[in-house]
């Protein structure tokens, strides 16, 4: 049975999913982009508040409750395994090949300081940018990169 269901979440996951908070305006800016170039569709996405990013979540914290309600991370789920803060945005940019890949050289300095950057941007989010009362409202472009149940 057990096996059964770590098949099940697997299956779930065979592509890279990014999971963003679905309130935020950058967040749905930063799906917006990265949907544009994403020319091979590699990544799908999930907002963190919807039933498909509570499931993985809670995959990720090994089934337990964790904190399932801190929405401050960008997560990335690939193979099993999962990225969050700057580690998963490194991650992303190297997946999107090209010029952008190269961004993914900032991984030598070390995490505490990426995420420090990281934090103070996550902090200030919707000062900055905006947040929406409702979860994101995709265009049929992008709604097709959605995880179903994940907007």
């Amino acid at each position: 049975m057990e096996n059964d269901e770590q098949n099940k979440k697997e299956r779930r996951i065979e592509q890279p999913v990014i999971l963003i908070d679905g309130h935020c305006y950058l967040c749905q800016d930063i799906v917006r982009y990265l949907v544009k170039r994403d020319s091979r569709a590699r990544f799908r996405f999930a907002a963190l508040q919807s039933p498909a990013g509570r499931s993985i979540l809670k995959a990720m914290n090994d089934g337990g409750d964790g904190d399932m309600d801190d929405f401050d991370s960008f997560i990335l789920a690939v193979n099993g395994r999962y990225y969050n803060r700057s580690g998963a945005a490194l991650r992303v940019w190297k997946g999107l090949g090209g010029w952008r890949s190269l961004a993914y050289a900032l991984i030598v300095i070390p995490a505490p300081i990426r995420d420090a950057v990281y934090r103070f941007i996550a902090r200030n989010r919707y000062r900055w940018f905006g947040k929406s009362e409702q979860c994101l409202l995709p265009t049929k472009e992008v709604r097709e990169r959605f995880l179903p149940e994940g907007y």
